[in-house]
This record gives structure tokens, C-alpha cells and sequence, in this order.
């Protein structure tokens, strides 16, 4: 199978300031992603894979060009027109996949955040997997069990100051509710054939599955508390869960070879 692994980042962030470069206990984020497909690679010794960074971040440039884990990342600069706030991710995915594309065919475009140190390289095949057992799927993503449900306790705020429950229901308990998910924006498993057609609707309008992730698994980094509470909980589970704690010290080795 031929595989292309994308990693996305821009330079700087507005929520919080070049999260995509921070260290977390010790190692960049961005270690973290590549040491996850390094071990994927491990795994799928038969399968030809080709990873790829799409940023216009020097910094995160340099990053990976110290590393030895994983020899020739392709550096993808990002083009200014998909360097904005409000950019869909899977544009820039789109462009990195169709730099390629002339001269290589790819059964599978997987993409890695790199803001999501709790991962393990499970959760990438199982999404993989989910993706190979239904050829009707543009593309499967990770996500969690979400922790509200718009159907039972959730509002939106309305115009004139009103608020009022986001989603018409009659329910009076959380258990009649239909189960809900959040995107933890972890893992995307994209169809070739998705990304070369016009893309102009958000990529939930279309067809897809999903793959559920333990649920300590849901923060996002969007401020410096979030990144501590990360931080706190990786240091908690690099000794519960072995998963993490396998990415853990490969990404540590990424780092001390730098």
C-alpha cells in the first residue's frame, strides 16, 4: 500500500503563539508526530510511505531536518493564500497530496496533528483500518465521546440575548439522547479520489467514519492552560498507557539526536 503521512503547521497561531513549536516534558510536539508514523512504519515494513511537512515555519523546518528517525521528510512550503486563520485544514492537505501526485499514486492520505501528543500508534491503524473496510468513505477521522449533548445540555445564544437549546428535543435524561462525538482533530485518513475533486463544502457534509479515541484524549491546545493541563495529564499517562509511552521515548530519541 502506498501511504502519504501529512503534517501541518503555520507559523505562529492567534489563540496561542507558536503552540506548534512548544516542548512538551522535555520534547517538541512536533517529535511526537514523527516518532507515531516512525513507529507506523515499523509496523508496515511491506508498505511504501512518504511523509511530508506543509508549513512556512522555519523554525519547524529546522526541526525536523535534525532529526534522524525519519529520513527525507518533504518540506512542502505553504503557500500564502492557505496561510490564513480561517483556512480549512484540508486544503492544505489537498495542495501537499496534489505536489505529489503527478509522479506518485497513494492508496491512503493520512494526516497527523501535530498539537496531539496523546496519541498512540493503535489509534492511527484502527482508523486505517476503518478506513480499508468501507471504499464509500471520503475520509474517517478520530474523535471522543463528547461530554455534552446538544440534544439534552447544550444552548446556543439566540439573537436579541435569547438562549435556547441547540438541537429540538424532548428528552429529560442524558441517556435518551442520541450518543454524541466531538473531532479531537487528532487523525484524518483522506481518500485520494476526495482530495482531487472540488472540495467546497465542509468536509462534515460529506461521507465519512469515525474511529473513537479514549476520552482523555479530547483537549485541545488553544492557550498556555491547556498546554499545561496537557502537559500534566501526558506525564499521568506515559505510566498508565504504554502506547504513549512507546511515542514517548522515541520521540525523546528524536529529540537527544538532534
Amino acid at each position: 500500500m502506498n501511504i502519504l503521512f501529512t503534517i501541518c503547521g503555520r507559523a505562529g497561531s492567534k489563540g496561542f503563539q507558536n503552540k506548534n513549536l512548544k516542548e512538551m516534558n522535555g520534547v517538541p510536539l512536533l517529535y511526537y508526530t514523527i516518532a507515531a508514523i516512525r513507529l507506523f512504519m515499523d509496523n508496515h515494513k511491506e508498505d511504501n510511505i512518504i511523509v511530508a511537512l506543509n508549513t512556512d515555519s522555519i523554525q519547524l523546518q529546522e526541526l525536523v531536518e535534525r532529526q534522524n528517525i525519519i529520513e527525507n521528510i518533504f518540506f512542502i512550503p505553504r503557500k500564502i493564500k492557505l496561510a490564513g486563520d480561517i483556512v480549512a485544514k484540508v486544503d492544505v492537505i489537498k495542495d501537499t497530496y496534489l505536489t505529489f501526485r503527478p509522479n506518485k499514486r497513494f492508496d491512503v492520505v493520512i494526516d497527523l496533528d501535530i498539537t496531539s501528543p496523546l496519541r498512540r500508534v493503535e489509534d492511527i491503524e484502527r482508523v486505517l483500518d476503518k478506513y480499508l473496510s468501507d471504499k464509500s468513505y471520503d475520509l474517517v477521522f478520530s474523535v471522543v465521546e463528547a461530554r455534552r449533548n446538544p440534544y439534552f445540555n447544550m444552548v446556543e445564544e439566540k439573537a436579541g440575548g435569547n438562549y435556547k437549546k441547540v438541537c429540538e428535543s424532548v428528552y429529560t435524561a442524558r441517556q435518551q439522547a442520541p450518543n454524541v462525538y466531538e473531532l479531537n482533530a487528532s487523525i484524518y485518513a483522506y481518500r485520494p479520489e476526495f482530495l482531487q475533486s472540488e472540495i467546497k463544502k465542509p468536509i462534515l457534509d460529506y461521507n465519512y467514519g469515525i474511529v473513537q479515541m479514549p476520552d482523555f484524549l479530547v483537549l485541545d491546545i488553544d492557550s498556555e492552560r491547556d498546554f499545561f493541563m496537557m502537559e500534566y495529564l501526558h506525564r499521568i499517562y506515559c505510566k498508565k498507557e504504554i502506547g504513549i509511552n512507546l511515542i514517548y521515548n522515541m520521540a525523546s530519541n528524536c529529540k537527544r539526536n538532534a
